[in-house]
């Protein structure tokens, strides 16, 4: 998150506050900010741990108090957020502002509704602020360059998963119709459960064919299911791909040859070396223009050289 935009509610202890909570540049603002993903990370430990029936009944009472003590902690730690900022509005309403809120309210909720205090684990969502912390940020862009190819891929793998619905809906219907209701077959959507099961060759083993007909289409679903496993794959892979060069190379025609699979910090063609960027002159060519100059003498140099005698 960029925090450019936020700004310290005034000069002295609030802006020394603001340094050390909103920024990492120096040693104790990133410290602080490693101590907090390490809490955040424990207090998402205890809610897990919680879950576990034996462990909940040996240490029910120490975990209810070591979660109270977290969300104490986080809600402290969001008044002090709140208290050295100009505007803490502006930063309730950001992404980190929505997402510090929501870690606290889980357990305040347990007050009026039993077992929202699970809900607490969104707070691993906090610790995207690692990103800031260890100077990451280029990976967002990494990310950003995946999100655009999966969304311009996105027409090809809604017809693709279109194409395996039908598939799935007739082969579960055939199913339906061949094998009896003991095998567990009652309904075509349970038949369709059964087919993306089978088609995903996740087998689960709870719904099985029991006529040599019906496990022959068990079969063909099988061997469809791995042949058409690669077909997003390589729709997405050839998008990734056709980004990152897009991001690397230019599609500019050289000058000289024609050639347009240049990297675009290029400045000569790969194929003839032909200077690319024809807004301005080739520096190559100036520098022998002034070589020349210095090396070769002037007609008028030679006419009033003395005659040899």
């Amino acid at each position: 998150m960029n925090h450019e935009h936020l700004k310290p509610a005034a000069e002295g202890l609030r802006t020394r506050v603001f340094q050390i909570i909103f920024e990492s540049d120096t040693p104790l603002a990133k410290g602080f900010d490693i101590v907090l993903i390490g809490v955040i990370l424990t207090s998402v430990l205890v809610v897990m741990l919680e879950s576990i029936p034996s462990l909940r009944d040996d240490y029910g009472a120490w975990f209810i108090r070591l979660e109270w003590g977290f969300t104490l902690l986080f809600t402290f730690e969001l008044a002090v957020r709140l208290y050295c900022l100009e505007r803490p509005w502006q930063y309730l309403k950001s992404f980190y502002g929505i997402i510090d809120l929501v870690a606290i309210l889980p357990t305040w909720l347990a007050l009026l509704v039993p077992g929202s205090q699970s809900l607490v684990v969104v707070r691993l969502l906090r610790t995207l602020r690692i990103f800031r912390v260890l100077r990451l940020m280029e990976f967002v862009g990494e990310g950003r360059l995946l999100i655009g190819a999966l969304l311009r891929s996105s027409h090809q793998i809604f017809l693709f998963l279109f194409t395996v619905f039908m598939l799935v809906t007739i082969f579960a219907s055939l199913v339906y119709l061949i094998e009896p209701e003991e095998a567990g077959f009652t309904s075509i959507p349970t038949a369709i459960y059964w087919a993306v099961v089978t088609l995903t060759t996740v087998g689960y083993g709870d719904i099985t064919p029991v006529t040599p007909l019906g496990q022959a289409i068990s079969v063909l679903v099988m061997l469809i299911g791995y042949s058409i496993i690669a077909v997003p794959t390589g729709v997405f892979s050839a998008e990734v791909i056709r980004s990152i060069r897009a991001d690397r190379y230019s599609e500019e025609a050289c000058p000289g040859c024609g050639h347009d699979r240049h990297e675009r910090s290029a400045r000569y063609c790969l194929k003839c070396g032909t200077w690319l960027d024809e807004t301005t002159p080739d520096p190559r060519l100036a520098d022998k223009t002034r070589e020349d100059g210095k090396t070769t003498p002037r007609a008028d140099d030679e006419d009033d050289a003395p005659p040899d005698h």
